[in-house]
């Protein structure tokens, strides 16, 4: 797409998107946000979806700001639809999702951090909402900040609109690991062999089930996960993983909880 600056690879099974608008800290601008919803939509083959910045600078902080300056009321909503539509794309994703991170990840390349399954970042990368400093509000997947970090910090984050070192968030776990630059591929690796080796199907039944807790009653989500436990035994791949399971076991019978 004309416009766009995404750098994609499709290799043994993983879709990587990469920032690639390094002279410009990897800003995004809205044929970004088309072209990455484009990709998600084709996942056949793919076990794992990975976004990363390009070169040294950072991530991606986030949308290029110069794009609000024409917007009307219509044509900036319709524009924050097509993020909402994105991060949308990334959380319900029926594959692992991961953000590897080496600097700042700010505004919506933070709410996409978010929206992954999994964040491997350095120990000089930093987070942040800076919307309002900007005279908009934070919207679209910061909803999930609080779930995160908890309310009281998501609200200093978001109200502040300063960017936060990695450090802040190791006790509410936001991010999975942190190693230093030259160790991100191989850390890489390490998540998408321990995350991504499951059988499709259950993969995507869980990613289904997290969005199903996330969005309905407690009751509602328990019933929901035991009709979903059930299906699981209409695909071959179960009884597969199964007997791999007990193998492992030396044949027990032990639970994998």
């Amino acid at each position: 797409m004309t416009g766009s600056a995404i750098a994609v690879t499709r290799a043994d099974g993983v879709l990587t998107l990469t920032f690639d608008r390094p002279d410009k800290a990897n800003s995004l601008l809205p044929d970004d946000l088309v072209r990455a919803r484009e990709e998600l939509a084709d996942l056949d083959g793919v076990r794992a979806v990975v976004f990363r910045g390009a070169g040294s600078r950072g991530f991606s902080a986030g949308m290029n700001v110069g794009a609000f300056a024409a917007f009307t009321p219509e044509s900036g909503e319709a524009f924050i639809r097509t993020g909402r539509d994105l991060l949308a794309s990334v959380r319900t994703a029926p594959v692992v999702t991961v953000a590897v991170v080496d600097g700042y990840c700010l505004g919506i390349a933070f709410e996409l951090a978010l929206a992954c399954d999994l964040r491997i970042t350095t120990p000089r990368s930093t987070f942040g909402l800076p919307e309002i400093k900007v005279g908009v509000p934070s919207v679209i997947d910061a909803a999930l900040l609080h779930h995160h970090v908890g309310l009281a910090f998501a609200k200093e984050i978001i109200l502040t609109g300063d960017a936060y070192p990695v450090a802040e968030f190791a006790s509410s776990r936001l991010v999975n690991a942190v190693v230093e630059a030259d160790a991100l591929d191989a850390e890489l690796d390490r998540w998408l062999e321990r995350t991504s080796r499951h059988t499709p199907v259950v993969t995507a039944t869980q990613k289904r089930l997290f969005e199903t807790w996330l969005n309905t009653p407690l009751v509602e989500g328990i019933d929901e996960s035991t009709v979903e436990f059930g299906r699981m035994f209409t695909d071959p791949a179960t009884a597969q993983a199964l007997a791999a399971y007990r193998a492992g076991l030396g044949g027990g019978t032990g639970s994998p909880g």
